[in-house]
């Protein structure tokens, strides 16, 4: 089959796609560090309200999130470390999907947990809206502006070198 010739109507326009999608692909790296960095921020603030009001952060365990199988004590540790540790990992794109990934597990469950008052307030958007973000970035990965990547390359060259 044929391509079209670039004089043509179809053809120019087959050229015009061409160098619009790797415009795009040239700023997928930026989507990527955009998406790591808004999300981090919201779970990361989060869990310095967390820790900032420790005995409040236990009795919202206790009364209003309802986190299956753990004691409200344990689930607002476990959620605090959570909160604080992957957002940074996240945003620094190191061991990048594996920390999406646990934040993906840890929003589904804070909307299990908190799901109604989060249906009524409309808080439910934000977590579909991380959600899908942190989905992204656990199957297409952190892009090219993380560490991963960085430390990526630098093994693959000592891997050639040896």
């Amino acid at each position: 089959m044929n391509a079209a010739p670039p004089s043509s109507g179809l053809g120019r326009f087959a050229g015009l796609y061409c160098a619009a999608t790797r415009l795009l692909d040239r700023l997928q790296p930026l989507l990527f560090l955009g998406f790591r960095l808004y999300v981090a921020r919201a779970f990361f603030l989060s869990g310095l309200t967390k820790i900032r009001d420790w005995s409040n952060t236990v009795a919202l365990f206790t009364d209003e999130y309802h986190v299956p199988l753990l004691s409200p004590g344990v689930a607002a540790a476990l959620g605090a470390a959570t909160e604080l540790s992957m957002p940074v990992l996240l945003a620094l794109g190191l061991g990048s999907r594996a920390a999406a990934g646990v934040l993906f597990v840890f929003n589904i469950i804070a909307v299990i947990s908190y799901y109604q008052p989060l249906v009524e307030t409309g808080g439910i958007k934000d977590h579909v809206l991380w959600g899908t973000m942190l989905l992204v970035l656990t199957i297409c990965g952190p892009g090219k502006i993380a560490l991963d990547t960085l430390l990526e390359r630098r093994l693959a060259r000592r891997g050639s070198l040896g």
